[in-house]
């Protein structure tokens, strides 16, 4: 069984030879460029690190990590920039030499922060002095007149940070030669690679509404302006469906899953009332999905942090297939039983060892049981591919990285 092969089976909730593996196949399942940098020095790697998400500050791990702990899944973005040219020098905040996109053309300040701008010149992201991120600058229809809000997609959504800092492959514009670009890439990354491919999407809701409204304003918008937020959601919708034809169109048959993204959660609760979620973002979130399965497209992933648990199924219902980053620290989000409950309907991709606690702050052996534990959950009866909670964060040890993939080794029989 290969590896596209061993993730599949897992998504059809069949037991595989082994448990499959990510580490980052997607924008919230890999490894900061500062935690990357110090993994690959603690393995004896050289080499400077390639920060692929520019926001996020995510390292792109090279083929060898990926076969060094099993990997069984990649994100379609790194068949692009393979050339040396598309690449430049950069700096990391502890001073470590990185790479980083040739298009990416941060500004530094005199206060020594880092800013990006939109194309017509407004600061959009910021890193602060010693930041590990981009933040957010601008809620771009944060002063427009709520009647306004539709009409001003898509043009605002090129303010937001996603959309001035792009990740491959949406550094192309999907227009027909980029698309033709895209496609052809993928099909030939497709034929090259036995690992199963995902590409990443986005699709998000509520998330687009809080960046283009705050993230404030656009709670206080459910109560407080909910036809317009509707036209507005309605119009995220329509532009999200055009991409989406776009891209399946081009190349939905070079990979295996898309993923799409909204953390509807916090650490304590949902970000609101499992009411208000079925009112404007289960029925929208079941357009996107539903026509993604209707067309026989890749298998819906969506990410979504925080205590979900209560709308869970309603996320099934809505169309998803494979759920993350099972963010078993937050409330009610109980890895045995989310097993229990939702095991036999969704395929969990993550929850496999905490990142809020154990392995920042753990040691290997906290690690190592973390890990068994998690295994021993969810990988019954297929429906599980192993992944920690979220990114590995710049402050955790490599040590703990390295314990965390022969844990899974180690159950795995390897």
């Amino acid at each position: 069984m290969n590896s596209r092969e061993r993730v599949l089976a897992a998504i059809r909730h069949e037991e595989p030879d082994r448990v499959p593996i990510d580490f980052g196949a997607m924008r919230s399942t890999g490894i900061t460029a500062l935690a990357h940098g110090r993994l690959k020095r603690h393995l004896g790697l050289t080499g400077p690190v390639q920060v692929y998400d520019l926001v996020q500050q995510l390292a792109q791990p090279e083929e060898e990590i990926l076969d060094r702990f099993g990997i069984d899944a990649v994100d379609l973005g790194r068949a692009f920039l393979t050339d040396p040219a598309d690449w430049r020098p950069w700096t990391l905040p502890d001073g470590a030499p990185c790479l980083v996109p040739a298009y990416f053309n941060p500004e530094r300040q005199e206060n020594g922060d880092w800013v990006a701008r939109s194309a017509d010149g407004d600061i959009v992201a910021r890193m602060y002095h010693g930041a590990f991120y981009f933040n957010q600058e601008i809620h771009p229809l944060e002063d427009v007149p709520p009647d306004k809000w539709a009409d001003s997609l898509p043009a605002a959504m090129a303010k937001v940070s996603w959309g001035a800092l792009p990740s491959p492959p949406y550094h192309i514009p999907l227009g027909d030669a980029g698309l033709a670009r895209i496609a052809e890439t993928a099909k030939a990354f497709h034929n090259q690679t036995d690992r199963a491919i995902m590409v990443a999407f986005g699709g998000n809701l509520l998330e687009w509404g809080q960046f283009l409204r705050g993230f404030g304003n656009l709670l206080f918008d459910l109560m407080a302006e909910p036809a317009a937020l509707e036209r507005l959601l309605d119009r995220l919708v329509e532009l999200h469906l055009e991409n989406l034809r776009k891209i399946l169109d081009a190349f939905g048959d070079a990979v295996d899953l898309i993923q799409f993204g909204d953390d509807l959660g916090t650490g304590a609760a949902l970000q609101m009332s499992p009411e208000m979620y079925r009112r404007f973002f289960k029925p929208r979130q079941k357009k996107l999905f539903g026509y993604v399965r209707e067309r026989g497209g890749p298998h819906v992933f969506l990410h979504s942090c925080g205590s979900i648990r209560e709308i869970i199924g309603d996320l099934i219902d809505a169309g998803v297939e494979v759920l993350n980053p099972v963010q078993t620290s937050a409330h009610g989000m109980d890895p045995a039983e989310l097993k229990r409950e939702f095991g036999r309907d969704v395929t969990f991709w993550g929850g496999g060892c905490d990142t809020a606690h154990v392995l920042p702050r753990g040691t290997v052996q906290d690690v190592r049981r973390c890990v068994l534990e998690r295994l021993e959950i969810f990988s019954k009866g297929g429906g599980y591919v192993f992944n920690q909670v979220h990114n590995v964060t710049p402050e955790v040890p490599p040590e703990n990285v390295v314990a965390m993939f022969e844990a899974v080794r180690e159950f795995n029989g390897a």
